[in-house]
């Protein structure tokens, strides 16, 4: 009965602040909020991406291949299983009470590592899992009973795409690996407006490329099934591009979690924070033989900056397996563990602006 006042609590306060809830309310929503859930053990492959809905009462875990429902204090719901692609990271869309998840279906390693030989024999596709996370109300459930797919056929051109850099012919425009992060927000400069899907490529970490050194978010419209438009964000080359995006309402940005790059010239920050209270900017974009121009979108001055490439961000060790907000400055973020199996502990997080250290984990 406890749990259960929290929840509806929980409830009436995003309700009251129209969830994004200022940094004013975040000690009391706190105060509702378990602050760790456990996902259990969960196999070989290792959490990609997390969502948690306050108002239901439910936690969401991307396993690769599997993805696990919880209730917030770690009761497990149920499972869906045998995922035959590449789940990442997850966001939950207040819309239409589902959860989205960026799916890749690849030839290469990562796809054989998944699927077995099978993978080899197909093309490299990716798309939009959107699961009706309602029905999942048992372990051992099969993708056709709760997962409807939308296909990117954007990322695939870019992905099969040979161009020239640096005089030389590459494959992979823009470095595109596929996708992973992805995160439900308004359009820049458009706070307030309905929320678009944010896709962000995985880029490939290849230091002699000069074109790889941008974020690519495509703002998508999933129910018209449409790209809205293409944005960059310069940060220095990224392996694997962004890991975990997500929205942040009381600050109007999009929080990036990535795996630490390895061109010498940059600082090579693991998170970043993109301006969406800014309009993008169309601008000539740098290393690209080709002179080609892009809509880039401004990091937000906060945390460490480079004066070198003018970037800012923070070298902060978590993220990159499970980040969501919950309004008012508040944060689950993914503490992963291999021990005994792959698993995972959401820790309750506060964002502490002008820090050094940009979250502090709330012990009690």
């Amino acid at each position: 009965m406890k749990f259960i006042f929290k929840t509806l609590t929980v409830a009436l306060l995003l309700a009251s602040s129209g969830v994004a809830a200022h940094a004013e309310k975040s000690t009391d929503l706190a105060s509702t909020l378990p602050k760790s859930i456990y996902s259990g053990l969960q196999g070989k492959h290792h959490v990609q991406g997390i969502a948690v809905d306050p108002v239901k009462g439910y936690a969401y875990f991307s396993f690769t291949t599997r993805f696990v429902k919880t209730r917030l204090d770690g009761t497990l719901v149920g499972t869906v299983d045998g995922l035959d692609g590449h789940l990442g990271c997850l966001s939950f869309n207040k819309a239409d009470g589902k959860v989205y998840g960026s799916m890749e279906y690849k030839n290469d390693e990562i796809g054989t590592g998944i699927s077995g030989d099978r993978a080899k024999s197909r093309a490299s596709h990716f798309c939009i899992a959107a699961i009706d996370v309602d029905r999942i109300d048992r372990p051992g459930m099969s993708p056709a009973e709760v997962v409807k797919e939308i296909d990117i056929p954007e990322v695939a051109d870019d992905y099969a795409a040979h161009v020239t850099n640096r005089g030389r012919d590459v494959e992979h425009r823009y470095g595109c690996s596929g996708i992973d992060g992805i995160a439900f927000a308004p359009q820049p400069g458009k706070r307030g407006s309905r929320d678009v899907l944010y896709i962000a490529y995985g880029i490939y970490g290849d230091s002699t490329r000069t074109d790889n050194d941008y974020q690519v978010l495509l703002a998508y419209d999933v129910n018209k099934r449409r790209l809205i438009d293409r944005y960059f964000v310069y940060t220095g080359n990224t392996s694997w591009g962004i890991q975990n995006l997500c929205y942040d309402p009381a600050n109007d940005v999009l929080f990036a979690a990535v795996y630490r790059g390895i061109k010498p010239q940059y600082p090579n920050y693991t998170l970043f924070a993109i301006d969406l209270g800014a309009k993008a900017k169309k601008e000539k974009l740098r290393g690209f033989d080709s002179g080609e121009k892009g809509k880039v979108l401004p990091l937000k001055k906060w945390g460490l900056h480079h004066a070198a490439t003018d970037t800012y961000g923070w070298n902060f060790p978590l993220g990159s397996t499970g980040l969501t907000s919950l309004g008012g400055g508040l944060f689950y973020i993914s503490h992963n563990s291999t021990r005994p199996e792959q698993n995972t502990t959401l820790h309750l997080y506060r964002y502490t602006p002008d820090a050094p250290v940009p979250f502090t984990k709330i012990e009690q």
